[in-house]
C-alpha cells in the first residue's frame, strides 16, 4: 500500500510530538534507522498510544479520540489545523487498525513511521503482536502483517519544512537552532524584546531592540542620567540631591551577570507529562506547547542557573540568577543561558561566539561550565568508543578557557560542574511505569530506555541500559572526565578571570530532597527518563 501523500500531511504532527529526542547528542556516522526517521517512530508510537489511551478514559470511539485530541491543542502554530486535516486524511487507517486491536507499535509501523531494516532488531514498546491480521484499508488495499516481522511499504523521505504553511515557522526554529542567537534582534545586540527562539527567556531583556549599545550587563553610559543603558531600570537623576540613580545605587556594588555554558541540563530541558497522559488531558495542558516549540523543549525560564520565573507546576524559583539579583538589584536582567540540546565538550565552539560579553563596556560575569552529561552519552549500539577522551576534553576545555579569556571582562570567575553520576537512573526508575504506562501498567523505564536504545537515539545508552558493565563502564569515564575538569582548574591560570570546579553533588542532593520528604525518582524528569527535573 503506498501513500506517501498521506504520510507528509501526518509528519508535522508526530515531527512536533517527537522533538523531546532531539536532546540526544547528535550523532557522527549513520545507524540503520536514521535519526529523523527514528525520531518520526517515537513520535508516532507517542500519538498512537494517547489515542488509545484517550479512548479507553473516555470509553470512546478511536475517531472520537482523536478529534478529543484535535480539540486540546492550541491553534498557535497550527498545531490544532494540522491535527484535524491528519484525522481527515489519515484517520480511517489508523481507525481500522486500532479497531483490530493493533498497539500504538503495530500502528506505527504500518503506517511507515517505524521501519524495520534487514538484520535490524524489531523496535517496539509494546509486545509484539503474535498472529498475522489482514485489514482492509481506505483505498482497497491490504495491511498484511507477519509477526514478529512485518510487510515493508515504500517509504517517503518528504521533508515537512516544505508545506507552505510550516515553512516560515521551520525557518524560524532552524535559525534559532543553528545560531543560538535571538532570532527577532533588530540591533543585533544578541538581545531580544521576544521571549522564545533565543530570545529573553534564554537571555536578559532588551529595553531598546534599535540601539546596539544598549542591553543587559554593560557598564552604565554617564551613571545613565538619560537612559538605561544597561536595563537594569535604574536611571535619571535623584531630584533631591541631584545624583544620578545609578552612581547612588549600583557604583561600588560590584555587578556582574551569570553565565551558563551547558547541555539540555542546563536549558531545562522539559516534557510535561500532561501532554501524553491522557487521564489528565483537557484544554488547559497544551497551552504552552507552542512555547515549548519555539524554545527548542527547554524552559531555559525555570532552570536552576538562570530561571527568573516560578514554575507553572508551583516550585518557586531560586536560581542562581536571582539569588544574584537578590543580593544587588543592578544585576536585574544580567543572565545569558547559552545552553545547547545535545551539546558535547568538542562542538561547543559552534554556538560560543553567540556569548556577549564586551571586555571594555561590560561588567565581570560568573561563568558556569555544566556538561553534565554529553561527553559520556549516545545512543550507539556500542557507546563507550564515543565517548569523549579526557585528552579530547582538555584541550577543547583549554580552547574554551582562552576564547573566554579574550572575552570577559577582568574580574570574572569560571566554575566548572564535574559530570553526574547516571547510575542513578536505572537505580531508581527502571522498574517504575513511565506516564504512557501508568493507565494500564505496561510501559516501564526499562521497556522505553530498550526502545530507545534500539532506535539508537536513546539521551544515553550507557547508563539508561540493563547492562550493568556499561552502566558502570560509563560512570568510571564520567568521572574520570570530571578529574579532568578539576586538574584544569587547580593548574591552569588566566588574567581575566579565577578557575574554579565543583563536583556535581546528586548524591547530596538526593539526601537533602528526602530530607524534604520527596523520593529519589521525582529528581528525574517523568517522560524522558534523563534529564534532571526543576
Amino acid at each position: 500500500m503506498k501513500f506517501p501523500w498521506k504520510r507528509r500531511l501526518a509528519a508535522p504532527l508526530f515531527f512536533l510530538l517527537a522533538l523531546h529526542t532531539s536532546a540526544s547528542p547528535a550523532s557522527n556516522d549513520q545507524p540503520a534507522m536514521g535519526h529523523s526517521s527514528s525520531h518520526a517512530c517515537v513520535g508516532c508510537v507517542l500519538v498512537m498510544s494517547v489515542i488509545e489511551q484517550l479512548a479507553q478514559v473516555h470509553n470512546s470511539t478511536a475517531q472520537a479520540a482523536m478529534e478529543r485530541l484535535c480539540s486540546y491543542l492550541p491553534e498557535k502554530l497550527f498545531l490544532k489545523s494540522t491535527c484535524y486535516l491528519v484525522i481527515h486524511l489519515f484517520g480511517s487507517d489508523i481507525i481500522k487498525l486500532l479497531s483490530a486491536d493493533m498497539n500504538a507499535d503495530v500502528v506505527c509501523h504500518a503506517l511507515e513511521f517505524c521501519k524495520q531494516d534487514a538484520g535490524r532488531p524489531l523496535c517496539h514498546l509494546y509486545p509484539p503482536p503474535k498472529v498475522s491480521v489482514f485489514l482492509l484499508c481506505s483505498d482497497g488495499s491490504f495491511f498484511f502483517f507477519l509477526s514478529p516481522s512485518l510487510q515493508k511499504y515504500p517509504q517517503s523521505n518528504s521533508d515537512i519544512c516544505s508545506l507552505p504553511f510550516l515553512a516560515k515557522i521551520c525557518q524560524e526554529i532552524k535559525s534559532a537552532l543553528k545560531n543560538s542567537v535571538p532570532f527577532k534582534d533588530a540591533d543585533s545586540d544578541k538581545y531580544s524584546v521576544f521571549s522564545s527562539l533565543r530570545g529573553y527567556h534564554w537571555r536578559g531583556r532588551d529595553c531598546n531592540d534599535h540601539d546596539k549599545t544598549v542591553y543587559p550587563g554593560r557598564r552604565s553610559d554617564n551613571w545613565d542620567v538619560h537612559q538605561d543603558s544597561n536595563c537594569n531600570g535604574i536611571w535619571g537623576v535623584d531630584p533631591k540631591d541631584g545624583i544620578p540613580y545609578e552612581k547612588k545605587f549600583c557604583e561600588g556594588s560590584q555587578p556582574r551577570g551569570v553565565i551558563l555554558l551547558g547541555d539540555s541540563a542546563g536549558a531545562h530541558f522539559h516534557i510535561a507529562p500532561e501532554w501524553i497522559t491522557a487521564s489528565q488531558m483537557s484544554l488547559k495542558s497544551f497551552l504552552n506547547l507552542p512555547t515549548a516549540l519555539s524554545d527548542e523543549f527547554d524552559w531555559p525560564q525555570f532552570s536552576g542557573v538562570t530561571g527568573f520565573l516560578d514554575s507553572t507546576s508551583g516550585i518557586k524559583e531560586d536560581s542562581i540568577y536571582l539569588r544574584l539579583r537578590k543580593r544587588n538589584h543592578c544585576n536585574h536582567r544580567d543572565y545569558q543561558n547559552i545552553s545547547k540540546n545535545g551539546c558535547l565538550t568538542f562542538r561547543f565552539h559552534l554556538w560560543l561566539c553567540s556569548l556577549s560579553r564586551n571586555q571594555l563596556l561590560d561588567h565581570p560575569a560568573i561563568v558556569i561550565y555544566a556538561m553534565i552529561g554529553n561527553d559520556v552519552c549516545n545512543g550507539k549500539t556500542d557507546p563507550v568508543p564515543e565517548m569523549t577522551t579526557p585528552e579530547k576534553l582538555y584541550s577543547k576545555v583549554m580552547e574554551t578557557l582562552k576564547y573566554l579569556n579574550s572575552h570577559l571582562p577582568n574580574g570574572s570567575h569560571v566554575i566548572f560542574y564535574g559530570l553526574a553520576d547516571g547510575t542513578f537512573l536505572w537505580d531508581h526508575l527502571h522498574n517504575r511505569y513511565h506516564p504512557l504506562g501508568q493507565l494500564n501498567k505496561d510501559v516501564t523505564y526499562a521497556q522505553l530506555y530498550s526502545f530507545l536504545n534500539c532506535l539508537q537515539i536513546s539521551p544515553c545508552h550507557g547508563w539508561m541500559s540493563a547492562n550493568k558493565t556499561l552502566r558502570t563502564l560509563t560512570s568510571e569515564r564520567a568521572a574520570l572526565l570530571s578529574r579532568t575538569l578539576k586538574t584544569v582548574a587547580t593548574r591552569e591560570k588566566f588574567t581575566n578571570f579565577n578557575l574554579f570546579y565543583m563536583d556535581f553533588a546528586f548524591q547530596e542532593i538526593t539526601e537533602e530532597w528526602q530530607r524534604r520528604g520527596g523520593q529519589p525518582w521525582q529528581l528525574i524528569e517523568p517522560v524522558d527518563g534523563f534529564h534532571p527535573s526543576e
